[in-house]
């Protein structure tokens, strides 16, 4: 029987390839294979070719709760976000993927849908794999949340938001700060009946956050928002298209639109376009992330954008450098674009 059934027929049989199988395959010591599949230690390149292609042609799947149970060190990091199809997060993704992998560490994620019940449920699934850290969106949890992560040996890594106590590393930008920025802005290029058009405030508190500063920054000029909508739900560029001709059916006279994100205030360019409002002569738009779309725009969107492939880059090197306990501000930056 050739080597590569026999592995499969151990593996059907609930056996699966063993470490001795590939160490024996590829003419070294089980403790060779081990360090090349940690790529930890020392082994020259011509004996990780060789224990790669045993391991590929063999099938081999490292037992990592084994090595967890044996090192006491978990290579695990949790990854617990809200979204998957909001660009924001894949980028805090992206940031944090390639670090963690050079060094061997594992990342798996899992999907709340701004729901803090789901996040407590999968935060509790997450550490029951005794994860080497939990990485996170925002500052607000249940009290569950808090007390598990608190209570647990692992790194927790809070991303996105500085506007509140951390349980342990937070990264990112103060929201309210960012609300305020761009007030301040179409303040200052001379926008005086300013509305704001938004998506759930209480589900994403980031989102609630921004609009605060907003709100407080156009009270200290003596100009309230002039109009507001608040539309239930996650944000889309299709809900900013209709929001914006919902809330300028209602406040007509507004000469100014803060968003609560980007893709809300693409939507509300596409609405401009479409009932023939000029940009920003009749109507300045402003959003919030600086995301690829808005710059693609003929008109490229006036934002703020954050640094989020930096703010998972950072996370995954506090994590790694095991750093102490610490809020990080990574700032903003604004892009005056060409529609306010």
């Amino acid at each position: 029987m050739a080597r590569d059934q026999r592995s499969t027929e151990a593996g059907r049989s609930g056996g699966g390839v063993t470490l001795a199988e590939v160490a024996a395959a590829a003419g070294v010591g089980e403790s060779t294979v081990s360090r090349v599949l940690r790529r930890h230690g020392s082994y020259s390149g011509r004996t990780r070719d060789r224990v790669i292609e045993a391991v590929e042609r063999l099938g081999y799947v490292p037992n990592r709760i084994a090595g967890t149970l044996a090192s006491t060190a978990s290579r695990l990091v949790a990854m617990v976000i809200p979204s998957v199809t909001n660009i924001v997060f894949t980028d805090v993704l992206n940031g944090i993927g390639g670090p963690l992998e050079e060094r061997g560490y594992q990342a798996v994620f899992a999907v709340t849908d701004y729901d803090p019940r789901r996040e407590e449920s999968l935060v509790a699934a997450m550490l029951a794999w005794r994860p080497a850290a939990v990485i996170l969106a925002g500052l607000e949890h249940t009290e569950a949340t808090r007390r598990m992560l608190g209570a647990q040996a692992c790194r927790v890594v809070e991303l996105l938001d500085t506007d509140g106590p951390a349980i342990d590393l937070a990264i990112g930008i103060s929201n309210r700060a960012a609300g305020r920025a761009g007030a301040g802005y179409l303040l200052g290029r001379g926008y005086r009946r300013i509305g704001y058009l938004g998506h759930d405030p209480f589900r994403d508190r980031r989102a609630g956050k921004r609009l605060e500063g907003f709100r407080a920054a156009l009270a200290e000029a003596g100009r309230p928002p002039a109009a507001e909508m608040v539309l239930e739900g996650a944000s889309s560029v299709a809900r900013g298209r209709e929001g914006l001709a919902r809330l300028l059916a209602g406040a007509p006279g507004l000469d100014a639109v803060y968003f609560s994100n980007d893709d809300m205030a693409v939507g509300g360019w596409f609405h401009c376009l479409e009932a023939g409002i000029a940009v920003p002569g009749r109507l300045a738009l402003f959003g919030h992330n600086g995301l690829d779309i808005g710059a693609a725009l003929p008109q490229p969107l006036a934002t703020l954008r954050t640094p989020r492939d930096a703010m998972g880059r950072e996370a995954a090197r506090l994590v790694l450098e095991d750093a102490p306990a610490q809020v990080l501000d990574l700032g903003f930056e604004l892009i005056p674009g060409a529609t306010a």
